[in-house]
């Protein structure tokens, strides 16, 4: 599957529809966001059944603001409609793998008790 690119516009209904995201915000000036392409995009054909998205942060800065994105590229997973994932940096193939994997493994009835939690809230979760 190619990645989506996601914009305000569609992001409601692209994260809202899908399970499990993998965001990849990047810009085109940006040397890493270039070397982390091609894995992200091995990624999005490898794992089929995941939506693999990528947000222009000089074409959507309202989409970089709600994610506090400080640097790029910056990798966010989304699964259930929460934010289970996010960090700054270029991952090599088998780190961005052994990532997902653990993604695919989180029991999400317990990430959703726990960001009900005091402790475990977002600061968006209000």
């Amino acid at each position: 599957m190619a990645t989506v690119e996601l914009t305000k516009d569609n992001f409601d209904e692209v994260v809202g529809d899908d399970a499990f995201v993998i965001i990849d915000f990047w810009a085109d000036w940006c040397g890493p966001c270039k070397q982390f392409a091609p894995v992200f995009e091995k990624g999005s054909e490898t794992h089929t059944d995941i939506t693999f998205a990528k947000i222009d942060v000089d074409a959507q800065p309202e989409l970089a603001g709600a994610f506090e994105v400080q640097s790029i590229p910056t990798l966010a997973i989304v699964r259930d409609k929460v934010l289970v994932f996010q960090q700054p940096g270029a991952l090599p193939e088998n780190v961005f793998e052994d990532l997902i994997g653990q993604a695919r493994g989180l029991d999400m009835d317990e990430v959703k008790k726990d960001a009900q939690s005091p402790e475990g809230q977002t600061p968006d979760a209000e």
